[in-house]
């Protein structure tokens, strides 16, 4: 049975994706709307596409999943891209590791800036939509500096919108280790 699912991977089609001005949106197609319905990717748009950030779509790169074109027939590879989102979004490569970390550890995983975090993760089984984030997210740098009133003003944030804080800490060799915050009463 593992063979028939490899070969079933194999001739399952990528689905294309444009990268225009900064973002990435995928052809409206069954595949796209199945992904989204499935795993919660990007965002769905009124005209069937779906609008993936730049780490969702570098992930996706690397699951085989999308092909991304920068010209209606020139494809941009996985280190192209890269390239050109760390020149787009600050610590890009930071952020991308946790993500992918999380994404990976068969959690959802969406932006958060509306909460003034980097990421909102959602416990396992549970969609966007249908119950709230359990987390924020900050990715850092093992070698960062975190000044107690940084630290103070992230604790506050999520605190204020109920989730627990989630430091992800992405070392020399890309893996990441994980703080939990909580409030404590004494």
């Amino acid at each position: 049975m593992a063979k028939a699912e490899k070969k079933e991977k194999e001739t399952k089609q990528k689905i294309k994706a444009e990268f225009i001005s900064g973002k990435v949106l995928t052809e409206s197609s069954d595949a796209s709307r199945e992904l989204y319905d499935q795993s919660r990717y990007g965002i769905m748009l009124d005209n069937g596409k779906i609008q993936l950030s730049l780490i969702e779509a570098l992930h996706l790169m690397e699951k085989n999943t999308i092909e991304v074109y920068k010209t209606k027939t020139k494809q941009i590879n996985f280190d192209d891209f890269s390239k050109k989102a760390k020149k787009l979004e600050l610590n890009f490569w930071i952020r991308f590791c946790v993500y992918k970390d999380i994404r990976n550890r068969g959690y959802i995983i969406k932006t958060a800036l509306k909460f003034g975090a980097d990421f909102r993760v959602y416990d396992r089984g549970v969609k966007p939509g249908e119950d709230h984030a359990k987390w924020i997210v900050y990715p850092v740098y093992e070698g960062s500096t975190l000044t107690w009133y940084e630290f103070a003003a992230k604790n506050r944030v999520a605190h204020s919108t109920r989730k627990r804080l989630l430091i992800g800490v992405v070392d020399d060799e890309n893996s990441v280790s994980y703080w939990e915050v909580r409030w404590m009463r004494p």
